[in-house]
């Protein structure tokens, strides 16, 4: 098995139902059938939720990306290949940065080496332009270090988010020298993650250990996220 060093995520429910197969032409026929043209107030609906994302532009001028789910190596590739891709973008006639990319913020956490690759790209990107993260519903684990990276004073965290902070979990089998080698590492992993923390927040050094050191997921509201440090304004 191979050795993972990660932010553990509250469980899920396992549990599915197994759908029973459907031909694949039966499904597409009924697909078909089945479809409706949207309606004139959805069309509306869809065309102004565009509006808001892109600030009346056309989609192509879209500069947000979403980061929804577990921090994992899938999701890791598609955040940084879209902050790549922004980041590198010609600078219009005029201006000497870029317009400000958004990243919204939905995860339980995940894995500590892909949370750190997004925390890099991000610290790169903004030589170039400004980051504002959205934390929404849940900003969990290896999220805060990804919403709080965001460009100081452009953090956003909306009211009913829930934010929580823990140490860094592992588990690793084999021979006991090959253990204390990783127990080093994930202590590493840790101190990394406190480090940056503390450089990206209000927090400090000590006020963090003390946070980690309670041994259980220590849960925030957004108004406390924001006394952290961890957003600047809850919208």
């Amino acid at each position: 098995m191979r050795f993972s060093k990660q932010f553990t995520t509250p469980k899920k429910d396992k549990k599915k139902r197994r759908a029973k197969p459907v031909p694949i032409k039966e499904a597409q026929e009924e697909a078909q059938d089945g479809a409706q043209e949207p309606t004139e107030e959805e069309r509306e609906a869809a065309a102004a939720l565009m509006a808001a994302l892109t600030g009346g532009g056309e989609q192509k001028d879209l500069r947000s990306i979403l980061m929804y789910g577990d921090v994992n190596e899938d999701r890791a590739a598609e955040v940084i290949v879209g902050i790549i891709s922004l980041s590198e973008q010609d600078l219009k006639e005029g201006q000497e940065r870029l317009d400000d990319m958004k990243i919204y913020v939905s995860t339980y956490g995940g894995s500590a080496d892909d949370m750190m690759s997004i925390y890099d790209i991000m610290r790169l990107a903004k030589s170039k332009c400004d980051i504002e993260t959205i934390g929404m519903g849940k900003v969990m684990s290896a999220g805060t270090l990804i919403l709080a990276a965001g460009t100081k004073g452009k953090r956003k965290i909306m009211k009913n988010c829930r934010v929580m902070i823990h140490a860094v979990s592992a588990g690793s089998v084999g021979a006991i020298h090959n253990l204390q080698n990783e127990m080093e590492e994930i202590q590493a992993i840790q101190d990394a993650y406190i480090r940056c923390l503390v450089e990206e927040t209000d927090l400090t050094k000590r006020q963090l250990k003390k946070l980690l050191d309670q041994k259980v997921n220590v849960y925030l509201t957004a108004e406390e996220a924001v006394e952290y440090g961890l957003a600047d304004e809850v919208i």
